[in-house]
């Protein structure tokens, strides 16, 4: 099974050369460091970067400089800097190509619940609401089962939903898996070590397995 470099590492292969990509926080934001030699892309980040690079080395960390997610990132040549209301002027008009996501439960039908469990704090549910209404395409990036085993693609969603029938692929630590417009979670590739039956084992909602699975390549 992959862990969450593993998952970055494969979702990076998705990002194309022009794109501008928005990072969500948790594993999204490692995607930045695993973007392939050659390919030029715009990293786009909510609270006002256009133009971020990766992860600093440490003691090169400057705390002015961070993420969505409050870590501190690099800015490659020719990035900008402004206010939120630019920054989600460019999420809602569209200019953003991919956004990537993390999440605690997708349904088949593509609906994504990422920003609140009833009963626990939170401190609000930041871009995810506009990402997924204005994003072209959405991946996400996720743990494929939760603490206690259980799955999290599901038949439907639990928990209170941010977007509906928007999420176009999954990169797990088990498998990459598409999202049909008819509903189901095709899969497309499995980790290395990990088998078929051991993914349909995981996964709650309908999983769709259509001939020979390669085993993805990192």
């Amino acid at each position: 099974m992959l862990d969450k470099t593993g998952i970055a590492k494969r979702i990076a292969r998705e990002v194309k050369d022009g794109m501008y990509v928005n990072l969500g926080i948790g594993i999204p934001t490692l995607v930045a460091n695993y973007i392939p030699e050659g390919i030029n892309v715009e990293l786009q980040s909510e609270n006002g970067i256009l133009g971020m690079g990766p992860f600093p080395f440490e003691g090169e960390e400057d705390a002015d400089m961070i993420n969505a997610g409050k870590q501190t990132v690099t800015l490659l040549p020719g990035a900008s800097i402004f206010d939120s209301a630019m920054s989600f002027g460019m999420i809602r008009s569209q200019r953003v190509h991919l956004t990537i996501l993390g999440a605690m439960e997708v349904s088949e039908n593509g609906d994504i619940a990422n920003w609140k469990i009833p009963g626990k704090m939170v401190k609000g549910m930041g871009g995810a609401m506009d990402l997924v209404a204005s994003a072209r395409n959405i991946i996400v990036a996720m743990q494929h089962v939760n603490k206690a085993g259980e799955s999290k693609l599901l038949p439907s969603c639990t928990l209170p939903l941010t977007g509906v029938k928007c999420v176009k692929k999954i990169v797990t630590e088990l498998g990459v898996f598409d999202v049909m417009e008819g509903g189901g979670f095709r899969l497309l590739e499995r980790a290395p070590g990990v088998s078929v039956e051991q993914i349909r084992n995981s996964t709650a909602g309908k999983l769709i397995v259509e001939g020979e699975i390669p085993e993805m390549v990192l």
